[in-house]
């Protein structure tokens, strides 16, 4: 028996011969479509994470310029503040010290001032003692003048009634011309004189007629000026007169 030709339209094929595989490429389709879909979405995911934590940092890292910024300033800020204070410091210590310097100056003229005022207290006191001792003196000498001038002015009356003196002016201030009369044993009409200035707390003889010794003089003004006795002066110089005339 013959077989029939494989080339023949009515032949059958081989591949209808072959055994039917199935290779699952409809479910492996799927799934390769489900895990582009997944893999999509994760991409997706990804992106959107990547871009909000980038966002985020983005964020963040402005927070941190800011707060830099701001910790910044406030150094700044806090820096001149110190700078502020550290002078107000100084400032305060300096017026402090010449504050001290103030009242240590202030005490110091107080304490002279004491010294002062106590020194003028003393002062005052023994001034006043001094006084009221020249007053006791004055009072003392006031008696004794006012002693010695009525003792004086009766001697004086004496003299110009028994013994031939008299009391003339010379037309000058605090001065007197004393004239004597018989001291002339040769002729008693014959005058003498002599003028006293008693401007100056010290008595002075200023003309003398005749001349007489001028050592005797000065004795007689010495004791004149230490006691003020007139009478025993009238009567010291009258000798010196006399004397002169011999």
């Amino acid at each position: 028996m013959m077989r029939p030709s494989l080339l023949t339209a009515d032949a059958p094929s081989m591949a209808d011969s072959l055994p039917t595989i199935n290779f699952g490429f409809d479910d492996l389709r799927d799934r390769m479509a489900r895990f582009t879909e997944k893999f999509d979405t994760f991409i997706a995911t990804g992106r959107r994470q990547v871009l909000e934590e980038r966002n985020r940092f983005r964020i963040n890292v402005a927070e941190l310029q800011e707060d830099q910024r701001l910790r910044k300033k406030e150094i700044e800020t806090l820096a001149q503040k110190s700078s502020s204070h550290a002078q107000a410091v100084e400032k305060e210590a300096a017026e402090t010290a010449e504050m001290h310097a103030a009242i240590a100056s202030i005490t110091q003229q107080r304490d002279a001032r004491a010294q002062h005022r106590n020194r003028i207290r003393s002062e005052i006191a023994s001034t006043r003692k001094q006084v009221a001792q020249r007053v006791a003196a004055q009072q003392e000498y006031a008696k004794e003048v006012d002693a010695h001038a009525q003792s004086n002015g009766r001697e004086l009356d004496f003299w110009q009634s028994y013994l031939g003196m008299r009391i003339e002016g010379v037309g000058m201030a605090d001065r007197l011309k004393f004239v004597f009369s018989c001291v002339d044993e040769r002729n008693w009409e014959r005058e003498a004189w002599f003028e006293l200035d008693m401007g100056r707390s010290d008595y002075q003889v200023v003309n003398v007629k005749p001349k007489v010794e001028p050592e005797g003089v000065e004795r007689c003004l010495q004791r004149l000026n230490e006691h003020r006795d007139l009478g025993h002066f009238l009567k010291a110089m009258r000798g010196l007169i006399v004397a002169a005339m011999k």
